[in-house]
């Protein structure tokens, strides 16, 4: 607690926040653990039908600018909460409707909705929240609150699986799930605070010097994209994982995020975040070559463990975003500016992330994995050099 209370600021409401944080990541691992087995066994999705619900799933995020434009004068607590309640309307109506399609897509794109309103925010408190010279650590303590949360998520769906056996309880999951993000609701209720919003916030908020925060986010989108939604599904369709193993590939994965979101907000706050911004592409080729060509050089079985290893990798060095967060609160005149922009960030980032949703599925079941893959580490390298670009302002 003294370390955290190094980071933020005595008077705000940080221990509520990353209490809420964490149960929500807790709900969320519970869901996230089960929903791509779900789709691919139960609902019978394919490959091409995965990236139509992706699409649908990430469409709240691509008009999230447009939602928040609307609720210009709602704080960032305000905001927070009412992301709270609408992803309990979405869990709640995944646990009780048929396994169609239509309808369990209908009920991830509410709870996706709530998800994504409280993505901007998450950040936006934790910067304001956070003390001087302290806002890569501040980041880094909020990601971890939500890794371990979804960490214990993961936990809870393999030992229950593991019990079970051969039954698989999809829905009852998606209640327990339900009742948990209720839990979190209530908690962030305790979050209250002033932080007005300025005229900044009744439309969209483009300004030229945020511009290559925008396209870094239009790059990192696209890569972080194809992990997000045909990672799993490629362990799953292709290597015929089942629940508990993809469970447990999530909960290492959440594992090895806990440990290393403070490592890497320190290490953004010393070395900079251009330099971070720069180098994870290195990392990401490598992911990328052997996710998508491991079948090709390995036995199967081998292939597997290797995808699974690359999976985690991508996990780690995705914590590398919280870089350009940084960036933006490094180059802004205030807070209210930060949330603004963050959240025109997000928005523009789903613009690609539609795209690559939508042909991601198509480009694997037409030309193979391999090429969605390329794509990927190919956008990644477009992150980077644009990047370099990057001209960090002098402190005075």
């Amino acid at each position: 607690m003294s370390k955290l209370s190094s980071v933020f600021r005595e008077n705000s409401k940080f221990k509520v926040f990353l209490l809420a944080v964490l149960i929500t990541g807790l709900g969320y691992g519970i869901y996230k653990g089960l929903i791509d087995n779900y789709l691919a066994e139960i609902v019978v999705m394919g490959e091409f039908d995965r990236g139509i619900a992706e699409f649908f799933r990430e469409l709240p995020g691509f008009l999230l600018i447009l939602i928040l434009a609307a609720l210009y004068h709602f704080s960032a607590e305000k905001l927070y909460k009412l992301g709270a309640v609408i992803m309990l309307i979405g869990m709640g109506l995944l646990s009780i409707v048929s396994p169609t399609k239509v309808l369990v897509t209908l009920a991830t794109c509410i709870y996706s909705l709530g998800e994504h309103i409280q993505l901007g925010m998450k950040s936006t408190l934790a910067l304001s929240y956070a003390k001087d010279g302290k806002s890569g650590e501040a980041l880094g303590f909020q990601s971890s609150s939500q890794q371990i949360g979804t960490l214990i998520g993961y936990v809870v769906v393999i030992i229950s699986f593991l019990i079970l056996s051969k039954t698989q309880p999809f829905r009852t999951f998606f209640l327990v799930s339900a009742a948990i993000t209720g839990i979190a609701m209530l908690i962030s209720f305790g979050l209250v605070g002033d932080s007005k919003t300025e005229e900044t916030n009744r439309h969209f908020y483009f300004r030229k010097k945020y511009t290559k925060y925008y396209m870094l986010e239009v790059f990192y989108g696209a890569r972080k994209q194809v992990f997000l939604t045909f990672g799993p599904y490629v362990l799953i369709l292709f290597y015929g994982a089942n629940a508990t193993t993809i469970s447990l590939l999530f909960a290492i994965s959440a594992i090895a995020c806990f440990i290393m979101s403070p490592v890497v907000g320190k290490i953004i706050d010393k070395v900079g975040y251009k330099i971070v911004m720069i180098m994870d592409t290195v990392i990401l080729v490598v992911v990328c070559f052997f996710y998508g060509f491991a079948h090709h050089i390995f036995p199967r079985n081998v292939a597997f463990i290797v995808c699974c290893v690359n999976y985690i990798l991508d996990s780690v060095i995705s914590l590398a975003s919280m870089a350009s967060s940084v960036y933006v609160n490094d180059i802004s005149d205030n807070m209210t500016e930060v949330k603004a922009t963050l959240s025109t960030g997000i928005s523009v980032n789903h613009m690609i992330t539609l795209v690559i949703a939508l042909f991601g599925g198509w480009i694997w079941q037409t030309v193979g994995i391999e090429t969605l893959f390329i794509i990927s580490a190919v956008l990644g390298l477009c992150n980077s050099a644009y990047a370099a670009s990057i001209k960090v302002p002098k402190k005075e």
